[in-house]
């Protein structure tokens, strides 16, 4: 076992040493294991101590019957109804299990109100539990609520910044449960693409059979690669995991042009191919002044005073450019012919779109 763990520390050390590709990618930049992920947690719990920008009992009844359930549990039975506060408030809380957590560990917890409550600046979180999508508890969070707003008002006037209502408590949480975990399946391990592609995980399996000199590694469908890890390894899985996840792979991505139209920003992959194709691109712009003139008649005359508007239209049209864009160019011949005709992003968007119509466009247009 030994000798097996050096072997893999001196792989691990010449891969290292090798992954300076700028096209390649590391293996856990575009996949991960199937099974080690994160966990959502959910909890309702209350906010106290607040300095009188609580939920307004009187409308609802989210705070007052939530601490009515909390004193039950100390042998104090009241009334929701009865309750009258403005210093507590209702809150939902959300926290990120991670994979691998150990019962003892902290993790953040986001405290969002639910009510009509102004601000939760100075609260501190009662004890609450967080539960997983199996109701099951995970973890307990309780401490002072860190809120990154304010919001001030009086006399008609009022003063906010960012959200008050949403605050965040470091480290409030402490893991009581640890999550499940199934990266092994059958002694093997799944490697799942974030962007499923043939030709991704053709190279990924094949990177993988030849760094070990072994047909360890299978692809199942465009998106997994199953691995067995080799007999000598099977003891040491987490040195043979670290060399996989750390082997260069270049990814092979979709031609693609994303338009944003809201900001006028145009992203085009490297491997957008056109036709044969002729550009004409012409602005046309208006501008129409106004200036406001008055008459004034002379002195001591009967004449009145005129108002008028002096309006100037203008009408400056730039010439037409064409450009003829020959078959098959990549994507800096064609920026080099955009630039040439003085194109703006917007006008970009416009001219994309008319070449995809024409079917000279050899990509896919996604207008986000």
């Amino acid at each position: 076992m030994r000798k097996s763990g050096w072997r893999l520390f001196c792989l691990f050390l010449v891969v290292m040493l090798l992954a300076d590709s700028a096209s390649a990618a590391r293996v856990k930049d575009i996949a991960h294991i199937k099974g080690v992920r994160s966990n959502q947690l959910v909890g309702y719990g209350l906010v106290v101590g607040l300095d009188g920008t609580g939920d307004d009992t009187k409308k609802g009844k989210f705070a007052s019957e939530a601490m009515a359930n909390m004193l039950d549990k100390f042998g104090i039975s009241v009334d929701a109804d009865s309750i009258d506060l403005d210093n507590a408030a209702a809150v939902l809380l959300t926290a990120e299990l991670p994979a691998f957590s150990s019962n003892g560990s902290r993790i953040d917890v986001l405290v969002s109100s639910i009510g009509d409550a102004e601000s939760l600046r100075g609260g501190t979180l009662m004890l609450t539990p967080l539960r997983g999508p199996d109701g099951r508890v995970y973890a307990m969070a309780q401490g002072p609520v860190s809120v990154g707003g304010f919001s001030l008002g009086g006399g008609g006037g009022k003063a906010a910044k960012n959200h008050p209502t949403v605050g965040r408590i470091a480290n409030g949480a402490m893991i009581e449960r640890e999550p499940p975990s199934t990266m092994f399946t059958d002694g093997k391990i799944i490697l799942t693409l974030n962007q499923p592609d043939f030709m991704t995980v053709s190279r990924m399996a094949k990177i993988v059979n030849e760094t070990f000199q072994q047909n360890i590694a299978t692809p199942l469908d465009a998106g997994t690669v199953e691995v067995t890890p080799p007999g000598s390894e099977r003891g040491v899985l987490i040195p043979f995991l670290a060399v996989v996840e750390n082997l260069q792979v270049t990814p092979d991505v979709r031609a693609r042009v994303v338009i944003d139209e809201r900001t006028g920003t145009v992203v085009v992959g490297r491997n957008v191919m056109l036709d044969a194709v002729a550009v004409a691109h012409g602005n046309l712009s208006i501008q129409i002044s106004a200036m406001p003139m008055v008459s004034q008649p002379p002195a001591f005359s009967e004449g009145e005073t005129v108002a008028m508007v002096d309006k100037q239209i203008a009408v400056n049209e730039e010439p037409g450019k064409l450009i003829v864009v020959p078959r098959g160019v990549n994507i800096d011949d064609l920026v080099k012919a955009l630039n040439a005709i003085g194109v703006s992003p917007r006008d970009l968007i416009a001219i994309f779109q008319a070449i995809k119509a024409s079917g000279a466009l050899h990509a896919e247009l996604e207008v986000i």
